[in-house]
């Protein structure tokens, strides 16, 4: 009796979600009760009942793999754009071994902070930008920035912050990245 019951039930549903398709024009979802009461009274309920703006598709999110160069430097405890920090930096010619070294963080790619490697020797057989002397260097000497090379900057491995580049030398840096040796 019950299974009778059960699918007498399931026949009616069908039959009446049938019926409902059918008075549909192709391509049109069932109406709700209350979009039926908006087109009989010509009004919504609730807050914001004024005419509606077209939604705005959103803007296209950067993959993972994208950089993104900023300058938000904040001397804040945390590595930010625009700063020259103080972390570990692997070897290009043997990347097992490495050195503290500072690096300008220019931006990010993911989850990861990019930074561009600083050195106090000039080689004029590397693209090299000259950003002077900073609070970074205790000795004072000038320093140069790789710009060949990029790397990847954990935010947690970071030693320490070592000062806020100056606008114009952190603009000379990202200029030489974008430009072909």
């Amino acid at each position: 009796m019950r299974r009778g019951l059960i699918e007498q039930v399931l026949r009616l549903v069908r039959e009446l979600f049938g019926q409902q398709r059918a008075q549909q024009p192709r391509g049109q979802q069932p109406r709700s009760q209350e979009q039926r009461s908006q087109e009989q009274t010509g009004r919504r309920r609730g807050p914001g009942t004024g005419p509606r703006r077209p939604r705005q598709p959103a803007p296209p999110k950067p993959s993972d793999d994208r950089l993104v160069i900023e300058y938000t430097p904040k001397l804040d405890g945390d590595p930010d754009p625009g700063e020259v920090v103080w972390t570990w930096v692997a070897y290009e010619d043997d990347p097992s071994q490495g050195k503290d070294r500072p690096v300008v963080i220019i931006g990010r790619s993911g989850g990861s902070l990019v930074g561009v490697p600083l050195t106090s020797k000039a080689h004029d057989n590397e693209q090299q930008v000259a950003v002077g002397t900073g609070p970074w260097d205790p000795q004072g000497r000038p320093s140069y920035a790789k710009v060949e090379r990029l790397i990847r900057v954990e935010a947690g491995k970071v030693r320490r912050e070592g000062a806020i580049l100056p606008r114009d030398r952190f603009d000379a840096i990202t200029a030489a990245i974008h430009r072909p040796a």
